[in-house]
């Protein structure tokens, strides 16, 4: 998602924040927070961007038949809906864990209208904290947990280690706090070898960051109409 110019509300319930439905370049939709100036997705295109970015440059690129996947920022689960959809057409059994501390309502994503694919549904009605089978290829566990926190540890139910990070918190200027050294250790730690870590953020302190922690790390090209790079990031 492209969120170099909105970050996530600072308040203890989201669903306080008015949100309205705005249309993006390839015809998708986003969220827009009026009080913030903000979008949850790139309006240059929402789905071509979370395709590009995480299913094509991580869960494609991932040689692991069977991948488990992390996301650090659930959002509108555009990303995991889509991570459901190439599950299924390649026949890989992908579990899929996601970490959000404000989920969004299922009224919310309703109105996004982002496929009338029950499994949509099923994202986002089924309940926190548990591990559920979706399909017979895709497997989802969500975490309402804050990723920042020091507070904050893996446990077994959460799936590590992981093949494919997709790493979509707000931009680093407006969420500083997830874009820490420390946080990005946590990650490499709880990741195969040879695992898959990716972004839309290639800011050159995010690349050394990455670089710093172990990680070899790309440039990759942005989504068709979008972000002129991408990073992508593996664990030697």
């Amino acid at each position: 998602m492209q969120k170099e110019n909105h970050h996530r509300p600072q308040m203890s319930h989201s669903t306080e924040i008015e949100r309205l439905v705005e249309a993006t370049a390839d015809g998708s939709n986003t969220l827009f927070i009026p009080g913030m100036n903000e979008h949850y997705h790139s309006v240059k295109g929402a789905l071509t961007e979370a395709e590009h970015i995480f299913v094509n440059m991580g869960f494609q690129h991932s040689p692991t038949a069977s991948p488990r996947i992390l996301e650090i920022g659930f959002g509108t689960g555009l990303n995991a809906f889509l991570t459901l959809v190439a599950a299924e057409k390649f026949r890989r059994k992908t579990s899929y864990c996601g970490i959000e501390l404000y989920p969004l309502p299922w009224e919310t994503i309703q109105k996004l209208q982002y496929s009338i694919n029950p499994s949509l549904h099923s994202i986002h009605s089924t309940s926190w904290e548990e591990e559920v089978q979706i399909t017979p290829y895709f497997t989802l566990q969500k975490i309402q947990a804050d990723f920042a926190s020091s507070s904050f540890s893996f446990k077994q139910t959460i799936y590590p280690p992981f093949d494919v990070v997709y790493f979509d918190a707000f931009a680093p200027e407006k969420q500083p706090e997830m874009w820490d050294s420390q946080l990005f250790e946590r990650l490499y730690v709880n990741m195969n070898k040879g695992a898959i870590l990716t972004t839309y953020c290639a800011k050159g302190i995010v690349r050394r960051m990455l670089q710093s922690v172990g990680f070899i790390v790309e440039r990759l090209e942005g989504p068709p109409g979008g972000k002129r790079e991408i990073l992508r990031a593996i664990k030697p």
